[in-house]
């Protein structure tokens, strides 16, 4: 009787704390953002410049400096992006939570290695070791990421 009684209390302590890991992971952590400027670095170097958007979503988190995801538009052609801003070698997009549902990192990923999208060096140093990378779709849709720099990547 004990030893059952035992076994219960473990296997409902186990459940408790898996739901609690999971939910502070997944939920407990992330906040919404309203809106953030977002800046790429000009291809003759200098300072990052702003950007115009529409439709901002994203997300932060305080408790990692790579929980950033964000969503919008930009109106500036793909085009003249190229040819203005500086192009990301290795554009690695995170995984943003399911419920974050306007970020699908394999997606972006994908079209990142298909050529379907460009990635852009937002700005460096965001916080030390990180930087901000910004891929954009031809058709104008934009999704932003925190990513650890080379320097820590390796």
């Amino acid at each position: 009787m004990n030893g059952r009684l035992v076994a219960g209390a473990l296997v409902i302590a186990g459940l408790v704390a898996g739901v609690a890991m999971y939910w502070l992971q997944v939920h407990a952590f992330y906040t919404p953002v309203a809106e953030a400027e977002i800046r790429l670095t000009p291809v003759g170097g200098g300072a990052p410049q702003p950007v115009a958007v529409a439709g901002f979503e994203g997300i932060d988190s305080d408790s990692s400096p790579i929980r950033f995801r964000a969503c919008f538009r930009l109106e500036m052609s793909l085009a003249t992006l190229t040819e203005t801003y500086v192009i990301h070698a290795e554009p690695v997009p995170l995984v943003a939570p399911g419920w974050f549902s306007c970020f699908d990192a394999a997606a972006i990923g994908a079209a990142l290695e298909t050529g379907e999208a460009v990635a852009f060096l937002g700005e460096t140093e965001v916080r030390p070791g990180v930087e901000r990378i910004v891929a954009v779709f031809p058709d104008g849709r934009a999704f932003a990421w925190h990513q650890l720099t080379a320097r820590f990547r390796n």
